[in-house]
């Protein structure tokens, strides 16, 4: 029987979708184990409705520690205590700049085995693998914990949040002690956009403009399709396009950007390199337009369509706003 500790990231009342995610699949490899999912939640005042909410996702134990929300030592801080005295075989998160930070600080303190940008777990001879993509994402390397405890950081959106219709969680205060260094440090202001005006990590329906588009300009095609579907969509870009300074790095899509998984990802003029599709692969549905019948993205997506952007993106966006005004 092996537990796992799953930490869940919380802002202004609601629980982060990747985290959501790392619930879920925490979940199901604790099942799997034979053991029970729990999650650890920092803050001040936490709602205990809140925390017990994670039992629809699979939580069977939330563990709640008061302390400073948003910053990577006091979470440290907390969960070594929860796993010295908790029998937990492994830790795991969802992803994000925190979740490196937090793991990796988490590793250091217990000396334990840590795997980052992980993009899928599974048990095998009632341990975890991890698997993770290497050498540009072109191989991927499965790794084995040889430590009492591993750690396993996701990437950003790797792992799918999942309802499991369980009740609430049972919850519990977790009494722990702050290290001296984790007070040095003090939040001034939060935000979950990090430069964005909208998140695309979270967007159902994302427009995604690459080189195709042939001038920063083209750009304006595209926003006008996401300005058309409304609601919550948003513009991703390619690394190509974004290192042209044709768009700010924080739409970047790829290896080297961030990992999406919407409704709908429509990719207009954008080739479908290797770095390109492991930031986007998890999305349910994606369109791809481009004039290249041989363009690598046709491989992989559910709807491909040839010809000139130019002329398509126009008449896509007029349709969509006559069926929205239907």
């Amino acid at each position: 029987m092996t537990n796992i500790l799953i930490y869940a990231l919380h802002y202004e009342g609601a629980i982060n979708k990747n985290s959501l995610g790392a619930v879920s699949e925490g979940s199901r490899l604790a099942g799997e184990l034979g053991g029970e999912a729990h999650v650890i939640m920092l803050g001040e005042g936490i709602p205990q409705e809140l925390a017990a909410s994670l039992g629809a996702h699979g939580a069977s134990k939330v563990l709640v520690a008061e302390g400073p929300e948003g910053l990577a030592q006091p979470v440290v801080d907390a969960m070594a205590k929860a796993i010295e005295g908790g029998g937990y075989g492994y830790a795991l998160f969802g992803g994000g700049l925190l979740g490196f930070e937090i793991g990796a600080g988490l590793a250091a303190r217990l000396g334990a085995g840590v795997v980052m940008e992980v993009t899928a777990v599974r048990v095998e001879g009632g341990e975890l693998i991890a698997e993770r993509p290497i050498l540009g994402d072109s191989a991927i390397s499965e790794i084995k914990y040889r430590s009492p405890v591993g750690i396993v950081i996701g990437r950003l959106n790797a792992f799918e949040a999942r309802e499991s219709g369980g009740g609430p969680a049972a919850v519990e205060q977790l009494a722990f002690e702050l290290s001296p260094h984790a007070g040095q440090a003090t939040m001034l202001v939060r935000g979950e956009q990090r430069g964005a005006d909208v998140d695309i990590e979270g967007a159902d329906i994302l427009i995604a403009g690459g080189r195709g588009l042939g001038k920063p300009e083209g750009f304006t095609l595209v926003e006008e399709l996401a300005q058309a579907f409304g609601g919550n969509s948003a513009v991703a870009a390619t690394r190509a396009v974004v290192d042209a300074g044709w768009y700010p790095y924080a739409a970047q899509i790829g290896q080297t950007g961030k990992t999406v998984a919407p409704k709908l990802y429509l990719a207009a003029g954008i080739s479908g390199a290797i770095q390109h599709k492991v930031g986007m692969q998890s999305s349910e549905n994606i369109v791809a337009i481009n004039k290249d019948a041989n363009a690598p993205i046709f491989e992989f997506s559910d709807l491909g369509i040839v010809g000139d952007l130019n002329k398509i993106l126009p008449k896509l966006t007029e349709a969509v706003k006559a069926r929205k005004a239907g």
